[in-house]
């Protein structure tokens, strides 16, 4: 074949080239990527809302992300392929309709992967403290960590021992100002991450709070303790704990970490 389109009677017309079949398989592909990005994109969504709204336990929210990386991976193949193609063919309008796919596959991707990247990174612990060898007591929410499945005691010095090495940083604050006065900003600022303050006692300078995250709506329980040091200084210890699952990907530290932060900026 000469590239001429063929007559009913058999002859050809010159100058009449039939389309081309790579530009078929481009469009099929194009459809196939962008049906199957789509479908990947919702299912991880709804593998963390799912948990959060109560449809199922986060272990199977984390099953339903797997098999959402799967198809999501799929369809970036398929875009891939569409992608060479409306390069063979010379499709400019193509070549760009396969681009959304792969941004979208790039973004959904990098949500799992980047989950992984951190519990490869941080040890797996869940219970982060400034005051390792006494951790603040969780009282008003003991009965709420005692039936949760991680349980309201302090892991112990494994933990405390993993935590040394990857979180260095997280040690008590020390602050040149009145407890009452450390006690309210303390408080404001627990307010101001979104943290639902379950108590809050001066007298005992302990503030309990739950705070949730955002995607699988997981709970963490917190506890500030504020107390006068040997040397006159106020002193802030804060943990926070998951109530669930092994490692927190580094949640808790980033936590603790911001909330001091944050503090230690009002005065």
């Amino acid at each position: 074949m000469d590239g001429s389109a063929v007559t009913t009677d058999g002859g050809t017309i010159s100058g009449m080239n039939p389309r081309p079949r790579n530009s078929v398989v481009t469009r099929v592909a194009l459809t196939a990527s962008v049906i199957l990005v789509l479908a990947g994109a919702v299912t991880a969504t709804l593998a963390g809302l799912g948990h959060r709204w109560g449809w199922w336990a986060f272990t199977t929210g984390f099953e339903v992300l797997r098999w959402a990386v799967y198809v999501t991976v799929a369809g970036l193949g398929f875009s891939v392929v569409a992608a060479v193609g409306a390069v063979l063919a010379k499709r400019r309008l193509l070549i760009l309709a396969t681009l959304p796919a792969i941004v979208l596959a790039a973004v959904v991707l990098s949500v799992p992967f980047g989950m992984w990247y951190r519990a490869t990174h941080v040890p797996p612990i869940h219970d982060i403290s400034t005051d390792l060898d006494h951790p603040p007591a969780f009282v008003a929410l003991r009965a709420v960590r005692e039936a949760a499945p991680n349980g309201g005691d302090y892991p112990g010095q494994t933990t405390a021992r993993l935590q040394r090495e990857a979180y260095p940083s997280i040690k008590p604050l020390r602050l040149v100002a009145k407890p009452k006065a450390v006690f309210t900003a303390a408080d404001q600022v627990a307010r101001d991450m979104g943290w639902r303050i379950v108590a809050a006692d001066p007298a005992e300078g302990r503030i309990e709070a739950v705070a949730r995250t955002f995607w699988f709506g997981f709970y963490d329980d917190i506890v500030i303790r504020i107390t006068v040091a040997d040397d006159g200084h106020t002193q802030v210890d804060v943990r926070s704990a998951s109530r669930v699952g092994k490692s927190d990907l580094g949640t808790n530290a980033r936590r603790v970490g911001e909330f001091l932060r944050r503090l230690q900026a009002r005065f």
